[in-house]
């Protein structure tokens, strides 16, 4: 009698890779003691990897070009990008502190604590965690002066603007970002709204639900003309499914010359023709001697 085939469990269908580290899965508790993971971290599992597939070659142009990597990883949180980046990359690489290191940024202080202790239980020793807003981060120095790459995942609202400044003042090579919850752009379209509404193109978001989503659109547009005014090529990507997240947006930034005059126009005529000249601080372009 042919015995049937045992079903699979669906708490252990999940692809790890081979090379990772499942006692490190354990710790960041994206597996549970018994090697299990539910939805919700089998979803996280994803999208951390589907990013470190496009940060990867990032990495690896770095360290073609020089023999030392910088990581700064913003509003870091449980430092699950950090950690996985620093298991698929930095150990096979055999990188130590002295020529590399992944700084994560994040202003909750129990978090950075927490994630001091996984480093050092893991022997990351070219991990370091900052208790620093992205402000204080820009002047910090516990920082490089120079930083090679910077990531911003899910960082919410204006917390990406402020990735990018830091970005920018660190003269980074490659920037990544995860845009989430933009809401400072529609919030000034709709204080606006009044002055507007004889304007043909303030139909767009006229109605609150098209304003929250206009201004979500637009933010991210004003976004990807500030990194190319200040030189930087520019790729737009989803990161992974819809079926996964909403807010699944990627920009990919590399710096390729000093500034581009022409998309510091479109930058700032996008601005005054949305009414939006106030947020110019937010959305700077390059200083032109």
């Amino acid at each position: 009698m042919t015995k049937k085939p045992k079903k699979l469990d669906k708490s252990t269908a999940y692809d790890v890779r081979p090379e990772q580290s499942v006692d490190l899965l354990k710790a960041l508790h994206i597996l549970t003691a018994d090697g299990k993971m539910n939805q919700d971290s089998r979803r996280k599992l994803k999208q951390v990897y589907h990013l470190f597939n496009f940060i990867e070659p990032l990495l690896d142009d770095v360290l073609s070009k020089k023999d030392s990597l910088s990581v700064v990883d913003h509003g870091a949180g449980k430092s699950y990008l950090g950690f996985i980046l620093y298991d698929l990359f930095f150990k096979p690489h055999q990188l130590q502190p002295s020529q590399a290191m992944i700084y994560g940024i994040e202003t909750r202080a129990e978090l950075v604590e927490r994630s001091k202790v996984l480093a050092e239980q893991a022997g990351f020793g070219a991990m370091d965690f900052l208790h620093l807003s992205v402000a204080d981060s820009i002047t910090s120095t516990a920082l490089p002066s120079q930083i090679d790459v910077v990531t911003a995942l899910h960082a919410c609202d204006t917390a990406t603007d402020d990735a990018i400044e830091f970005a920018l003042a660190k003269n980074a090579q490659h920037i990544v970002l995860v845009p989430c919850c933009q809401a400072q752009v529609a919030a000034t379209l709709r204080a606006h709204k009044s002055s507007t509404k004889h304007n043909t193109l303030a139909q767009i978001w006229r109605h609150p639900m098209h304003t929250r989503e206009f201004g979500s659109q637009v933010t991210n547009v004003l976004r990807c003309l500030q990194l190319e005014a200040h030189g930087y090529h520019v790729t737009v990507t989803e990161l992974v499914g819809w079926e996964h997240a909403m807010k699944n947006e990627l920009i990919i930034a590399t710096r390729k010359k000093n500034h581009d005059a022409q998309s510091s126009a479109h930058l700032n005529e996008l601005l005054n023709t949305l009414g939006l000249n106030e947020l110019k601080n937010r959305f700077f372009t390059p200083k032109v001697a």
